[in-house]
């Protein structure tokens, strides 16, 4: 639905804003690295074009701090999620790409996440993240239950 809208979008933007407006035809070359899901072409796109200061908020709310040393980060970090919930094994070679790295940045920057490395077969082993869950204990449920089990007792 969302890449329809965008494709949508670029249709109907008038010929003389994409021509005069740099900056309109290189977010739309990162939407369409988005839509083929080319991750590693998004990288790419973001780091090819030296954004305005007017664009700058725009591109670093999607890809995390600017200048374009951080480009990426935010986008970095969320792949890595993507990865870390999609996979249990993925080869080097695939997380470099979801990851816009080369493939020894990617395996140190995993493995200092705590990520397995199989070097003969070039394989990492994903280490899932404990998610912790706060309980909170509300002192009336806890009254009823003891209650319920007292009456079952009794």
């Amino acid at each position: 639905m969302c890449s329809n809208s965008a494709r949508y979008l670029w249709k109907t933007t008038p010929a003389g804003i994409k021509e005069n407006r740099p900056e309109v035809a290189a977010a739309w070359k990162i939407g369409q690295r988005l839509w083929t899901r080319d991750y590693g072409g998004v990288y790419e796109a973001i780091r090819e074009f030296n954004w305005s200061p007017e664009a700058r908020d725009l591109v670093a709310s999607f890809t995390g701090k600017f200048p374009p040393d951080f480009l990426c980060k935010l986008y970095t970090k969320r792949m890595f999620k993507l990865l870390e919930s999609a996979y249990s094994t993925i080869s080097i070679q695939d997380t470099a790409l979801f990851l816009g790295m080369s493939e020894d940045d990617a395996t140190n920057y995993v493995i200092q996440q705590g990520w397995g490395v199989d070097p003969a077969y070039r394989m990492l082993t994903v280490k899932k993240q404990v998610v912790v869950t706060e309980q909170k204990l509300d002192p009336s449920k806890l009254q009823q239950l003891t209650e319920y089990v007292f009456h079952l007792e009794h």
